[in-house]
């Protein structure tokens, strides 16, 4: 039996034997990415490389050399597809990713909407965001909402899309994708639960805790210590407030901000609440206008996927090799195409940057759909 160190002689020997083979094979990809950039053709061809897998997996004999040479041979080719893209964006290729650039948005006179009434935390975020002054205005639903932007009522809307206790509002993400509109702003505001009552009133009294389902998951442990209470669901926590203040209901209580109970008039019962005391909620400025403010930090995408092993592992290829930082994944179902899931992806950067550049073009030739949502 050899000594391990021998072997490792050996091994080192035949690595460096790659290295120079694989320098040999990157340098014929650099004359093929410059022969399609002259005539124009696509960078991935999955039919020659599907062709070319098998051809190379026939050359070995068990199943285990098979899959080892077919995961290494995509590597090869993935690679070589990435170098392919950085060619073409250093020679000018751009992308047109269908979003202009503007200094900064227009917030003076805007139009901007919300959902819930006066006091929600959504309203708070819109204020943080644009400031006191600005045209503002609520509705019922996420989706009117959505709709005053369609039907040309509103330039802005405020959406919650993330809590960092209860997770995402999985239903803006679809609004987000059926509506086709873009992100041009965020803003994180903290959530400072409380109970809100009737003045007078004592949580001896409650029997009934009114708020939105978020703000009720994100209050599951103080709610648990009370189990003789019923806890209903609301469209908004500032709208379960005036519930409690227009029934007169000492019995009704409702989980809120504080801001709330002063708009409401009603007296704090108890205070932060939430289960976690660092609770904070993003929410996404939506525009109609496919626009991108210029020193913008963040990209969020959509993507849509072949239904096969191992196709989510090379779209998030593309952020790794360019050195992007991916900050969220979350996937949702496709309508009409049962157990198939679209990807919504957040990741740090700005699209004048060559690696955004590359990463984008190559998920958008290797994926079946790509929406760039915004960059913000």
């Amino acid at each position: 039996m050899k000594d391990l160190s021998e072997i490792r002689k050996e091994i080192d020997v035949i690595d460096g034997q790659i290295i120079d083979l694989y320098k040999k094979r990157m340098g014929l990809t650099t004359e093929v990415a410059e022969y399609k950039i002259s005539t124009g053709k696509a960078v991935l061809d999955r039919e020659r490389e599907k062709s070319k897998l098998d051809t190379l997996m026939a050359l070995v004999d068990t199943e285990f050399a098979k899959n080892g040479v077919r995961e290494l041979f995509e590597q090869i080719m993935s690679t070589s597809r990435k170098k392919q893209y950085q060619l073409l964006t250093e020679q000018g290729h751009a992308e047109d990713l269908g979003l202009t650039e503007i200094a900064g948005l227009e917030k003076e006179h805007a139009r901007v909407v919300y959902q819930g009434v006066e006091g929600a935390y959504a309203h708070l975020a819109l204020i943080s965001y644009f400031g006191e002054q600005t045209e503002k205005f609520h509705v019922d639903t996420w989706r009117d909402a959505m709709e005053a932007i369609k039907h040309g009522q509103a330039d802005y809307a405020v959406l919650p899309f993330e809590n960092s206790s209860a997770g995402i509002v999985a239903e803006n993400y679809d609004l987000l994708r059926e509506y086709g509109y873009y992100i041009v702003g965020e803003q994180t505001i903290p959530i400072n639960h409380c109970l809100l009552g009737l003045p007078g009133a004592s949580r001896s009294d409650i029997r009934r805790v009114y708020s939105h389902p978020q703000a009720l998951a994100q209050c599951s442990r103080f709610l648990e210590q009370h189990r003789t209470w019923e806890s209903i669901p609301q469209k908004n926590t500032a709208m379960s407030a005036k519930k409690v203040c227009d029934d007169k209901d000492p019995t009704q209580a409702a989980i809120a901000s504080r801001l709330t109970s002063e708009l409401y008039g009603l007296h704090i019962l108890d205070e932060g609440i939430q289960n976690n005391s660092m609770n904070e909620t993003r929410f996404i400025i939506v525009s109609r206008k496919n626009e991108y403010i210029a020193d913008a930090g963040k990209i969020s995408i959509c993507v849509q996927l072949k239904h096969e092993s191992g196709a989510l592992y090379h779209a998030l290829s593309h952020f790794i090799f360019n050195g992007l930082n991916m900050t969220s994944i979350e996937s949702r179902p496709i309508p009409g195409r049962n157990w198939e899931y679209q990807f919504f992806i957040d990741f740090d950067g700005n699209l004048k940057e060559a690696a955004v550049q590359n990463a984008l073009r190559g998920l958008k030739e290797e994926t079946l759909d790509l929406k760039i949502f915004g960059n913000y």
